[in-house]
């Protein structure tokens, strides 16, 4: 990877990490003779309307928020090729899983260290905020004064949802080992408690007795009572408070971060009881088993309600520029792979893959954008456009209609779903209005007649266009 010169007025130093969606370089101030952190959204996600979304939403959140214990945006910006980018503060101690990756950390340190991450979690609670991706690479350390004094900082809310839309999120949204059961179910409802299942995984990676008892993939995934096993200068009661927060069920667990930190503080505490920390912790020490199947029958019931609101969904799908080798314009047409589109007047198209799809084979999956300015569409929220992407792969998991309930968006009102028939081709469409960015965007999917492939296609029509554009839009779509 080559590191560019300069990122708006700030000189590039170096490379700090890349992750699935984001790049992240050190920058420097001139002028302010400081540094910073400059996260840029990575290339192949560039065109992913949705994904655009939740990054400059990261950026709004902490900006919004700006709170001690949250790392700091300063600033957003474009690049040249329409990739946004944030400047946020430069955590110059770096993360809890470098200092994990070192070696341990001693009993008393980890304690107080995750107390401070509970207290951090607990700000963006008491905003109505879950992070969803509590995980030791978003625990950052920076310099506060003299004698080495450190602040603990949350940082990484790119999957943070505020607690009325976290319902019927997109697939996995978290990282394995620390993202709670419920983040697994696209129809679940996701709130402060799967937060507290992440803060619990690191309270084990943090304390446990040994590494194959700091190992996240425990037997609770299947349901059963977690096995915590801690270190021997452990208080014994920790164990049980960590066991109650890695309960399988939400319902089971404490209900934010701040009980969590409160139950820390007197598992800690002088009352708390003697005896070897080494031994399981007990599974009596969660809610009495009447409350605990009351709750889940409530738990049972929000997630029959989230599935029937599932299809207020809007999102968009990642394309890589590059394309597939085989794009061509014919005529009004445009073909790329075994795709073909007729284009609106006025409108050109680029071929290329559909980031994030890949069929049996490994490959990317084809896909292509069409728009009077294709490659500044996803960049500019004023121009019409479309994406059309084609998926074996997803046409083997689900349905068009199951495929559209996974796109979320929680800024837009869904129109209800319709139904068209397009060239022989039954389509799906859900529409949407939106009170920021694009004010419309209309979500489709359909099986090839083959049954083999699904075709997905995202519009954002002109303005004074109604859904006679839509359908002639689909009705040009040709799978090969």
């Amino acid at each position: 990877m080559t590191a560019p010169l300069r990122i708006g007025p700030y000189a590039i130093e170096r490379l700090l990490g890349v992750g699935s969606f984001a790049t992240v370089w050190l920058g420097y101030d001139r002028a302010l003779d400081a540094h910073v952190a400059i996260k840029v959204l990575a290339e192949n996600w560039s065109h992913d309307l949705r994904v655009r979304e939740r990054f400059l939403d990261e950026a709004r959140l902490l900006r919004r928020l700006e709170h001690e214990r949250l790392i700091r945006v300063h600033a957003v910006g474009e690049l040249p090729d329409g990739r946004p980018y944030a400047v946020l503060a430069w955590a110059d101690g770096g993360s809890l899983r470098d200092r994990l990756a070192a070696g341990e950390i001693p009993a008393p340190a980890a304690l107080r260290l995750l107390g401070e991450v509970c207290a951090g979690v607990s700000v963006l609670h008491r905003h109505g905020v879950v992070h969803r991706d509590l995980t030791p690479g978003n625990i950052l350390f920076r310099a506060a004064g003299p004698g080495g004094t450190e602040q603990v900082l949350i940082a990484d809310l790119g999957l943070a949802k505020a607690l009325a839309a976290a319902s019927g999120l997109t697939a996995r949204a978290g990282t394995p080992g620390y993202m709670a059961p419920e983040q697994d179910d696209p129809g679940a409802v996701v709130d402060t408690r799967a937060d507290v299942y992440g803060l619990g995984r690191l309270g084990v990676r943090l304390l446990a007795a040994g590494p194959s008892h700091a190992n996240p993939s425990g037997p609770e995934s299947a349901g059963r009572a977690p096995e915590i096993r801690l270190r021997e200068d452990v208080p014994p009661a920790v164990a049980a408070v960590l066991a109650r927060a890695t309960a399988h069920h939400p319902a089971d667990r404490y209900p934010d971060a701040a009980t969590l930190h409160a139950a820390l503080i007197r598992a800690t505490g002088p009352a708390a009881s003697a005896g070897p920390s080494g031994r399981a912790a007990p599974t009596d020490a969660r809610r009495p088993p009447g409350l605990r199947a009351e709750a889940r029958r409530r738990h049972r019931w929000r997630r029959a309600t989230a599935a029937v609101v599932a299809l207020a969904v809007v999102g968009a799908v990642g394309v890589e520029p590059g394309g597939t080798g085989s794009a061509r314009s014919v005529g009004g047409t445009y073909t790329t792979g075994p795709l073909t589109v007729a284009l609106p007047p006025g409108w050109s198209a680029a071929g290329a893959t559909w980031a994030g799809q890949y069929g049996t084979d490994g490959e990317p999956e084809p896909a292509l954008v069409l728009s009077p300015q294709p490659r500044r569409w996803a960049a500019d929220p004023r121009l019409p456009g479309a994406f059309v992407g084609l998926s074996t792969a997803t046409a083997a998991r689900t349905t068009p209609a199951g495929f559209l309930a996974e796109r979320t968006h929680g800024d837009c009102t869904p129109a209800p779903p319709r139904a068209t028939r397009q060239a022989g081709v039954e389509w799906i469409v859900v529409a949407y209005r939106c009170d920021q960015g694009r004010p419309r965007i209309v979500e489709s999917a359909a099986l090839h007649p083959g049954g083999a492939a699904l075709v997905y296609v995202q519009i954002t029509p002109p303005l004074d266009t109604d859904t006679a554009f839509v359908d002639t839009l689909l009705a040009g779509v040709r799978v090969r």
